[in-house]
């Protein structure tokens, strides 16, 4: 079958939203499937990806602040969709796409939606009282999942808002890491020398330098455990518009700013040579960057009111409060832990989330319609 996939905020040079729509599309084609993917670009242009799948880009504008982000006009996408004549439609973007529900039931078409954040969540984020934000979000979210045959979130924590007003067509499907491009084998001893610069414990962050990622917390934490006389630097891997912000409020601390880091073979030694990872982010529905880490033998500390705490286990992380000195206990415990046994116990727990069936799992609800979403629509 020919599955067309859709996004908007798709990352000029990585996010895990990109990491994910490439491994499933790689993945559809292994299985026999047609794929083509439409994103926003600089400008008009179709290419045939390494795995098979045929990209095609959209000429849309650049979202202030967000550092490169576009967002293509739905009605450009709604006449390429025509012109495509998809067999399944896969939409990852529930904000600015997602009336493409409505033109693939109008084209008798099969469609997914995947829910990549929480609406309830996101308006939080820009300051919306809690309780407003919930009756905004599950108002839009009922709509949306009524457009939809089906509504498909990565995690319980990403399906909360949808099981509280009771939408039925709702799957859970865990995506995946990458057991081969991340490993425990790439850790360096002397990249981990280098970075270190005579600390004892090596900390990493990776990712976007955003809000929503709360950098600033792992900064803190780097904060408290120099206060507590622990020998610790952090490394932060990633760029965004708050990198200014964190390069000051990181003066004087064990931190280095790494930028962004191109090479994913790169980013997988720094992962394997860290002792330790953070992720703060409250509102991660998922977090590859997490797993990555986990992949590579590396623990991690995580936010509780995150996905993440779905995803780790004692002995391979912590889920903890969104306080630093929260993290920097958790930390201290993770390095009090047999090295060995810390990492074998990350890996172990990475590889229960291997692509193949993440796949499978995309691929059983492609192929199957939900009478109920219909009947909704109809109503």
């Amino acid at each position: 079958m020919h599955i067309v996939q859709l996004a908007n905020f798709y990352g000029p040079r990585s996010g895990g939203l990109k990491t994910a729509l490439h491994h499933l599309g790689a993945g559809y084609v292994a299985s026999g499937h047609h794929v083509t993917l439409v994103v926003p670009g600089h400008h008009a242009a179709e290419e045939q990806l390494p795995t098979g799948v045929r990209r095609i880009s959209l000429p849309a504008p650049k979202i202030p602040g967000t550092g490169g982000y576009r967002a293509v006009d739905p009605y450009r996408v709604r006449v390429l969709l025509s012109a495509l004549r998809p067999d399944r439609l896969e939409v990852s973007d529930r904000l600015t796409l997602r009336g493409m529900g409505v033109w693939a039931h109008r084209h008798d078409v099969p469609s997914v939606v995947i829910s990549h954040e929480r609406l309830d969540r996101l308006l939080e984020q820009f300051l919306v009282p809690g309780p407003l934000a919930r009756r905004v979000a599950d108002t839009a979210n009922r709509r949306m999942a009524g457009n939809y045959d089906t509504v498909v979130c990565t995690t319980s924590f990403a399906r909360e808002e949808f099981d509280r007003i009771g939408v039925a067509n709702v799957r859970q499907v865990p995506l995946g890491v990458d057991l081969a491009a991340f490993r425990p084998g790439y850790r360096d001893a002397s990249l981990r020398g280098e970075l270190a610069a005579g600390a004892d414990a090596l900390l990493v962050h990776c990712g976007r330098l955003s809000p929503e990622k709360h950098v600033e917390r792992s900064v803190d934490t780097v904060a408290e455990l120099t206060e507590s006389g622990d020998r610790v630097r952090l490394v932060i891997a990633g760029d965004g518009p708050r990198r200014r912000a964190l390069e000051r409020r990181a003066r004087g601390l064990p931190v280095t700013f790494l930028g962004f880091v191109s090479d994913r073979t790169e980013v997988a030694r720094l992962l394997a040579s860290a002792d330790v990872s953070l992720a703060p982010g409250p509102h991660e529905t998922f977090g590859l960057a997490a797993l990555e880490a986990l992949a590579s033998g590396t623990p991690v500390v995580v936010s509780q009111s995150s996905a993440l705490r779905e995803i780790v286990r004692p002995g391979c992380g912590a889920a903890v409060a969104d306080l630093p000195v929260a993290f920097a206990t958790a930390v201290t415990g993770l390095l009090e832990s047999p090295e060995d046994l810390r990492r074998a116990a990350s890996r172990a727990r990475a590889e229960e989330f291997a692509w193949p069936a993440s796949v499978r799992g995309m691929l059983t609800v492609l192929g199957h319609r939900h009478p109920q979403s219909r009947r909704e629509r109809r109503g």
